[in-house]
């Protein structure tokens, strides 16, 4: 194996781990409907990062840079619009019901 190759098979397998990083706060978001565990900052500051990421990547003309950034972009993305959109419905769940 050449070292290109490997460099290469390096950054495509560290854009694997990256990406599916995301998978299961995803499915939980959903699974649930509740984003109590989930911190808005720190999701704005990461869809922030991987906008920056991806244009970064294009200027460079790299595409695997390019592309598991834009597929973090949007994991990343749907996770902090579902927690915006269930933001507080943890807290309802688990009160007791008034009498």
């Amino acid at each position: 194996m050449t070292p290109q190759i490997l460099v290469e098979a390096l950054g495509v397998a560290a854009a694997i781990c990256s990406t599916t990083s995301f998978v299961p706060q995803l499915i939980k978001l959903v699974r649930d409907k509740t984003s109590e565990e989930v911190s808005a900052r720190m999701y704005v500051l990461t869809v922030t990062a991987f906008s920056l990421w991806s244009v970064y990547g294009l200027m460079l003309k790299s595409w695997p840079l390019v592309a598991s950034n834009l597929i973090s972009l949007a994991l990343s993305s749907a996770i902090l619009l579902l927690d915006l959109r269930y933001r507080g419905r943890g807290e309802a769940q688990a009160s007791p019901a008034p009498r």
